[in-house]
């Protein structure tokens, strides 16, 4: 898709079959739903790498950008993504605009995949107020 970009910056190591080491930096497209024309309602603009010589798991740190009529600003995310599992949480651990300071978490569901090349995830958030 040419709105979605995603580069290898760092090649793997050749420790395993796992990608070890490989060091991915994206950004992509937001939507509410699955479908590709559907217009974005953030980015997600980050980076994630694979850190498991023995199965597939990333470690993702990324900010998604609002900038529409609903929300601005943007929220943090990082955390390990055990990727054989169905669902996986990791962090939000901040925010600005909209989401100031917002801490919560973001549950994936793999929605689709074509190989290594191509992945599609579900992502549904939860935002905690902080006392």
């Amino acid at each position: 898709m040419a709105n979605a970009t995603s580069a290898a910056a760092a090649n793997e190591t050749k420790l395993g079959d796992f990608n070890f080491g490989k060091l991915i930096v994206f950004d992509d497209p937001i939507t509410k739903d699955t479908h590709l024309l559907s217009p974005p309602v953030a980015r997600a603009q980050g980076f994630y790498f694979y850190d498991m010589k023995s199965n597939y798991n990333a470690w993702f740190a990324y900010t998604l950008i609002f900038n529409s009529s609903d929300y601005k600003g943007t929220l943090n995310l990082m955390g390990a993504d055990m990727m054989m599992q169905e669902t996986r949480d990791i962090s939000v651990v901040g925010g600005t605009g909209d989401f100031f300071m917002a801490r919560g978490i973001a549950t994936f569901r793999t929605d689709t995949f074509q190989g290594a090349d191509y992945f599609r995830l579900q992502m549904d958030i939860k935002l905690y107020e902080c006392n």
